[in-house]
């Protein structure tokens, strides 16, 4: 049986991607306890791309055609997505606390639907710029435990200007893939900019680290951290997001980004760290936040009528 390409199936293909994303942050743990930021995420997209070049191989989907027509975009996003997105968060999380990343990670959907905005030269309707403050506030909850909001005295240094930098690459990614790329499909852009991205990173460890010998070294369980990521939360999330963008737009599926924190927070409980009411309080804003800004509520309403 068929499967349509229809907004509900965006929205479960995005909600998948989001909780994927959202368990890296625990399983990062477990990888970098014996391996260096860069060696972790170059081996991680290692996996990645071997993966998804095996699906691609099955599925026919090397058109070089496409390739050649979009070459430029795929290096452009697999630097500002796969490799700037990632590197600039283990890069700035040296400097800035984990609080601060979540919360400038955040910004991602608001800077994607600004971005989007200026492109296409409109502006997001009111029911969705409603929906990304509240749920941006959710977020902040979430992350923060509501006490960062109380200080008047928060700085930015270096490392959450990094960090930044790292959400506008993914912000500019979410766009890109769908405004820069022409007639591929979302397997192949996630393939061929990862493919980049990997290269980018791996150029990286080897210039600022030792990957190989420290590769040898690790134990099995930081190997088995980064095949985790390479394929849940890397070639599966990544050709969910694409999907989703591919059928709902870019600053629809952008709001969805909010939702990582969220599915942190929750596999954080699992594994026995339990929420505050502060940070249920927050996730429980932000889902709501989401549903308003995609005008589901709206449509509840017609229906009822």
């Amino acid at each position: 049986m068929l499967i349509r390409n229809t907004p509900q199936l965006a929205i479960v293909l995005t909600l998948i991607a989001a909780f994927f994303w959202g368990s890296n942050f625990q399983v990062t743990k477990i990888a970098l306890m014996n391996l260096p930021p860069w060696t972790a995420s170059a081996e991680r997209f290692a996996f990645s791309v071997l993966f998804i070049f095996l699906l691609m191989l099955s599925k026919k989907k090397f058109n070089i055609r496409v390739f050649k027509k979009n070459w430029l975009a795929f290096i452009f996003l697999g630097g500002i997505g796969v490799a700037g997105f990632n590197g600039a968060l283990f890069v700035g999380l040296q400097y800035a606390n984990p609080v601060s990343a979540a919360l400038i990670m955040a910004t991602t959907p608001v800077t994607a639907n600004i971005l989007e905005a200026i492109i296409h030269r409109r502006s997001p309707d009111r029911l969705r710029i409603i929906g990304m403050m509240l749920s941006l506030f959710g977020v902040a909850l979430v992350v923060t435990n509501g006490q960062p909001m109380l200080d008047s005295t928060i700085h930015i240094n270096t490392g959450e200007l990094i960090i930044f930098l790292g959400s506008l690459g993914w912000a500019i990614y979410t766009i890109g893939a769908r405004t820069f790329i022409k007639e591929s499909t979302p397997l192949e852009t996630t393939g061929w900019t990862m493919f980049f991205g990997t290269i980018i990173l791996s150029i990286i460890a080897v210039s600022v680290e030792s990957p190989v010998s420290t590769l040898l070294s690790a134990p099995f369980e930081s190997h088995l951290a980064d095949f985790y990521m390479g394929i849940a939360g890397s070639v599966v999330a990544y050709l969910f997001w694409n999907m989703a963008i591919a059928i709902r737009g870019a600053g629809k599926t952008a709001i969805f980004f909010n939702f990582v924190p969220v599915f942190a927070l929750v596999i954080q409980a699992i594994v026995g760290d339990c929420p505050s009411l502060t940070q249920l309080t927050g996730s429980t804003l932000t889902i709501i936040g989401v549903l308003i800004g995609q005008g589901i509520s709206k449509i509840s309403g017609r229906n009822s009528q």
